[in-house]
């Protein structure tokens, strides 16, 4: 083709791990954490009202033949005639994206701007060096997306506070691609949320309350970072759609500021929310999945989480099949996405890559994985887990 963090839930469980204090910085936002924002739209007063909504029209794409295809290619940092030359590279790789359009020509990609502004960087460097999304692979694979023929397309995430956007270089981006940015914490540009139901025998939710925007679209992307996960092990695109939802509906305990309904209590979270991943990846299935992993950081998800630090493994992913691509990414980190709590990197929670192999999602068997570009061993750069 030519073309979200949170509060260590178990910290008493694992005091070896301790946290820095997300939830504490979370709480100091207040209410401006709840800042709600569709770019370029004045905010309004949000309906709690959830009517119903049917399911997204898009289904998740496999890649053609018996297996699904995962494309890697290498890139050493963010200058955007190599990211684009690569983001390029690896839809080729995967056939072009014309399947994952034929269901129209609307598309959202959904962003990792986890953690909130207040949250201190690494020293010296920037955040979406570290652990962001970073805005040039968007802008590469949005102007591919456009070359290719879409003619709306929408950056979405459940921002912690609308200043995300302009902070971590998003809306400046958004403009050179002429795209819309949405809040997903939002109604925006609707007038209320929409229920949208998690089909056959959902583990956690049997629905979520989405933002409208992600059943109407025609196609979904997920680009998500390439880290290691305090609770998951590992978080790539599937995981990625924590995101999806306010968290102001999810909470556990009154006053929590992150998605404490997620992650549950005591000895629960080992299950909880890997299958809360799948509820999710099942009600807004993803038709492309992309992987920054140029720059990122070992040992955790952000900054919050003791011990993260700085890596290079100057690799990208991209893939239709997510469960197959966040497994090749897994690989790439130096782990085997087939094993299973307890063993690294899911030392704390159930592999949820396992779970959606065995729901039908798509395969983390490498074997029945065809890799293009470069090879896993190629690319291989060992992580450190989350402990």
């Amino acid at each position: 083709m030519k073309t979200k963090p949170h509060q260590r839930h178990d910290q008493q469980n694992h005091p070896d791990h301790p946290v820095l204090s997300r939830r504490e910085f979370l709480y100091a936002l207040g209410a401006a954490a709840a800042g709600l924002v569709l770019t370029g739209c004045k905010p309004k007063e949000i309906s709690t009202a959830v009517p119903t909504s049917p399911q997204p029209t898009a289904t998740v794409v496999q890649a053609a033949g018996p297996q699904p295809t995962v494309a890697i290619a290498r890139a050493t940092s963010y200058d955007p005639k190599l990211v684009r030359q690569q983001v390029q590279a690896l839809l080729d790789g995967i056939g072009g994206v014309s399947d994952v359009l034929n269901h129209g020509n609307r598309v959202a990609i959904k962003v990792n701007l986890t953690g909130g502004t207040t949250q201190a960087p690494l020293p010296g460097v920037s955040e979406i060096e570290s652990y962001l999304t970073h805005p040039e692979v968007v802008r590469a694979l949005g102007e591919l997306l456009r070359d290719a023929g879409v003619t709306q397309l929408f950056i979405v995430e459940a921002a912690y506070e609308p200043g995300s956007w302009p902070q971590y270089g998003y809306t400046d981006m958004a403009k050179s691609i002429d795209a819309t940015l949405v809040d997903l914490t939002s109604t925006q540009p609707y007038k209320d949320f929409a229920v949208t139901p998690v089909p056959k025998d959902p583990f956690i939710y049997d629905k979520f309350t989405f933002n409208p925007i992600l059943n109407e679209v025609d196609a979904f992307v997920s680009i998500s970072k390439m880290k290691c996960h305090a609770t998951c092990g590992v978080t790539h695109t599937m995981k990625n759609l924590v995101g999806l939802v306010p968290y102001r509906f999810y909470t556990q305990n009154p006053g929590d500021m992150y998605r404490s309904g997620f992650h549950g209590t005591g000895g629960d979270p080992n299950k909880r929310l890997p299958r809360v991943i799948l509820d999710l990846n099942r009600a807004r299935p993803v038709n492309l999945s992309l992987i920054d992993g140029i720059w990122t950081i070992e040992r955790g998800e952000g900054p919050w989480v003791n011990g993260v630090a700085l890596v290079k493994p100057g690799v990208l992913f991209a893939g239709k099949d997510p469960v197959a691509t966040d497994s090749v990414a897994t690989a790439a980190m130096g782990f085997d996405p087939t094993t299973d709590y307890p063993n690294q990197p899911f030392l704390h929670a159930d592999n949820h890559l396992n779970i959606a192999k065995s729901l039908g999602l798509g395969t983390n068997r490498l074997e029945e994985i065809k890799v293009v570009g470069a090879t896993i061993d190629e690319v291989r750069f060992q992580f450190k887990p989350s402990y």
